[in-house]
């Protein structure tokens, strides 16, 4: 494991973007697992700013995005659909064909999943995973539990994720109870990890994550095990 401590919350993206570029400059065709969430942006508007000077061509990236929320639409202004769009896909030249998000809306959501996972492997597995970690510990919407969920898979969101992602929409009763998401095989599969945690809230769930023990209860402390870990934190205000 590699960890970063940066001062500010420009540098942690400023850095996290140097390492997605290198990989999309020594890897052109490379396959990106990519993270929502308030954390990414900056990263996002790093590569976006970078793509505009010339410096980096998505044109043969494929990316595939980590959850999505359960029974919402992609036309919804708070579907991670809408969300990658805005922050990243339309600005930039990867091609609509090769941006894939888990369909909230999907008739039958496990069998998606399953297609989900088996389009991954087909593409030869992630090469880069971006994450964020949640005040539980979450890594995707894998959320604290008894066991760890290697498949992408439905589930149930905690109260305090449903309370943490209220700021997004009018109010907490319409935040989606459920959502799909990648498990924390496919997760662990990827070749390399970068991990971003940012802000004080953070400090706690990343610590136990990264020095705790290795448990379901803390789904990010799985990552202990990646053979190729990048952190990123600003979490010390």
């Amino acid at each position: 494991m590699q960890l970063i401590r940066v001062s500010s919350y420009e540098e942690l993206s400023r850095k996290a973007a140097d390492i997605i570029s290198a990989q999309v400059i020594l890897k052109p065709g490379c396959v990106l697992g990519l993270a929502t969430g308030s954390t990414p942006i900056g990263t996002y508007r790093q590569l976006i700013e970078r793509f505009r000077r010339g410096d980096l061509d998505f044109s043969r990236v494929t990316a595939f995005n980590l959850d999505e929320y359960l029974g919402i639409s992609p036309e919804h202004p708070q579907s991670y659909h809408a969300f990658m769009q805005e922050q990243l896909f339309r600005h930039i030249n990867i091609c609509p064909r090769r941006c894939h998000v888990p369909e909230g809306c999907a008739e039958d959501p496990r069998a998606f999943a399953r297609a989900y996972d088996q389009a991954i492997a087909e593409h030869g597995g992630i090469d880069l995973q971006l994450l964020g970690i949640g005040n539980n510990g979450h890594i995707a919407f894998n959320e604290p539990g008894d066991a760890f969920i290697k498949e992408t898979h439905v589930v149930s969101l905690k109260k305090s994720t449903i309370e943490a992602n209220k700021r997004f929409f009018t109010s907490i009763d319409q935040v989606p109870t459920q959502a799909i998401t990648m498990g924390v095989g496919s997760i662990m599969q990827a070749k390399k990890v970068l991990l971003l945690a940012e802000g004080p809230v953070k400090k706690d769930a990343l610590e136990k994550a990264l020095y705790g023990p290795i448990c379901p209860q803390m789904p990010a402390s799985i990552l202990q095990l990646h053979p190729d870990l990048t952190v990123i934190c600003h979490v010390d205000g």
